[in-house]
């Protein structure tokens, strides 16, 4: 299984990149993996949301080419950890590598949502975008484990 996470602009949390990195290197011992950060828009005013989706969805294009592309998005299907490692499994045995896209503060741009065959909600509750990148990998990771058939800490 190869898998991707794809997200405008790097972490600045410095406690959330240290949980970011611990579960990249965790996902990795299991699968194949890689991170892409790609250009996050700065300096455009927030009124300009159009022009700040339009500048990370260039960025974010540029990494995608056969990819079964996963978008994280509020109104996209919420999963049990078990029914997401039963995904994980249907979906990760191709080829083609698992792409777990998340938009920035402002989510992504309508034709990146339509791309994608899938559409996850992590929680009916709203995160902050680099907490949400922490709890897609935690739930990899968590995914992945079962699958491996290991115990995972509760």
């Amino acid at each position: 299984m190869k898998i991707k996470f794809l997200w405008p602009g790097r972490t600045k949390s410095q406690e959330l990149r240290l949980l970011q990195e611990d579960y990249l290197g965790r996902i990795g011992r299991l699968a194949a993996c890689r991170l892409v950060e790609t250009r996050e828009a700065r300096g455009i005013p927030e009124r300009h949301r159009e022009r700040i989706l339009e500048v990370e969805a260039q960025g974010l294009e540029k990494h995608l080419t056969d990819d079964y592309i996963i978008s994280l998005f509020d109104q996209g299907k919420e999963m049990t950890s078990e029914e997401f490692a039963r995904f994980l499994e249907k979906n990760g045995s191709s080829a083609r590598p698992l792409t777990f896209m998340a938009g920035g503060f402002l989510g992504l741009a309508e034709r990146l949502i339509r791309r994608s065959p899938t559409l996850l909600s992590l929680s009916r509750m709203t995160y902050s975008h680099e907490l949400a990148r922490v709890i897609l990998l935690e739930q990899v990771y968590r995914a992945l484990t079962t699958l491996k058939g290991k115990r995972y800490a509760k």
